[in-house]
C-alpha cells in the first residue's frame, strides 16, 4: 500500500529548541489499495474553508489558529495534483471531528466516512461550537461509525476494523482529546504507521522524559475533555514507542517536523 504524505492546512508559525521554525500543520495520509480505491486518513481544510473561513470555521478559531487558507493545500488539490480524480477517494477515516481534521469533507460527498460513534454522537449534540462546524457535514456523508471493542488486540490497544477496507486500516481509540477521539493505524507493507490525531501535539512529548511545547501544550490542554486520559494516552503511546518503536511508526496531526521527517 502506497502512502503520501500531505499537509493539508497551515497554520500559525511556531518554534522549538534546535529546530528551524515553521507552520504547524494539518498532516493528512492519502493511501492507494489495491481494491477500494483511495483512502484518505483526515482531510485537513477544506474549499469552502479557504473561501469562507468566517462562516465554516468560525472567526474565533481563525484568530486562535491564524490558518493560511491556501487553496493548493486542500485534500482535493493535492489529490489531483498527484494524478488521482478526487471521486476516486472512496473513504476518509478521521481521528475526530474537529474542524481542522474534517474540513475537506464536503470536497468528497460520495466518500464513506469512518468514525467512532462516540465522536460523531458529540459532534452533532455540540454543533455549532468552537470545534465542531456543521458546514463540513451539511452534504449528509454516508457515515460508518463505530463502537470501541473491549480486547486490546492491537500492540496493547483496542483496534476497530473498518467496513469495506482491508485489515490495514484500522481506527486505534485514544481517548482524552474528544468524547471519540482514535488514532489511525495503516501498514503500508513493510511497517505500520500510526496517526495519533491530537493524541499529541510534539514529538518531544513521547521522549522518556517528556517536554511539552510551550506553546502547542496551551493548545492541548485548553482543547481536552479529560486531562488524566489524555495523560495516559500518552504514557501509552511512549510505551509503544519504547516496545514497538521498530514495527510502529507514530506520529501527530500539527507536529511540522515530524512531518517533513515522514515526507523526505
Amino acid at each position: 500500500m502506497k502512502i503520501h504524505h500531505l499537509n493539508c492546512g497551515s497554520v500559525r508559525q511556531i518554534e522549538a529548541p534546535g529546530l528551524p521554525a515553521a507552520p504547524a500543520v494539518n498532516h493528512c495520509l492519502l493511501a492507494e489499495t489495491e481494491r477500494d480505491g483511495l483512502v484518505l486518513v483526515e482531510t485537513g481544510l477544506g474549499l469552502d474553508d479557504v473561501r469562507d473561513p468566517g462562516t465554516t470555521l468560525g472567526a474565533d478559531w481563525v484568530t486562535m489558529a491564524q490558518p493560511a487558507l491556501a487553496e493548493d493545500e486542500t485534500a482535493i488539490r493535492q489529490v489531483a495534483r498527484l494524478g488521482f480524480d478526487p471521486a476516486d477517494v472512496r473513504h476518509v477515516v478521521v481521528t475526530h471531528l474537529d474542524v481542522d481534521h474534517c474540513g475537506g469533507l464536503p470536497d468528497f460527498p460520495g466518500a464513506r466516512v469512518h468514525v467512532l460513534r462516540a465522536e460523531l454522537d458529540a459532534a452533532i449534540a455540540e454543533a455549532p461550537s468552537f470545534r465542531y462546524r456543521p458546514a463540513h457535514w451539511a452534504h449528509g456523508p454516508d457515515w460508518a461509525a463505530y463502537d470501541v471493542p473491549g480486547a486490546d488486540d492491537w500492540f496493547g490497544f483496542a483496534s476497530v476494523p473498518l467496513t469495506g477496507l482491508p485489515p490495514e486500516i484500522r481506527l486505534v481509540p485514544l481517548g482524552g482529546h474528544t468524547a471519540g477521539h482514535a488514532g489511525v493505524a495503516v501498514h503500508d507493507g513493510a511497517r505500520w504507521l500510526l496517526h495519533c490525531g491530537d493524541a499529541y501535539y510534539y514529538h518531544r512529548e513521547l521522549d522518556l522524559t517528556p517536554e511539552p511545547h510551550p506553546v502547542l501544550d496551551v493548545v492541548q490542554t485548553r482543547s481536552e475533555i479529560h486531562h488524566d486520559l489524555r495523560l495516559g494516552t500518552q504514557a501509552r503511546l511512549r510505551e509503544l514507542v519504547r516496545r514497538h518503536g521498530d514495527e510502529v511508526t507514530v506520529f501527530s496531526a500539527h507536529d511540522p517536523w515530524e512531518l517533513a521527517g515522514l515526507q523526505a
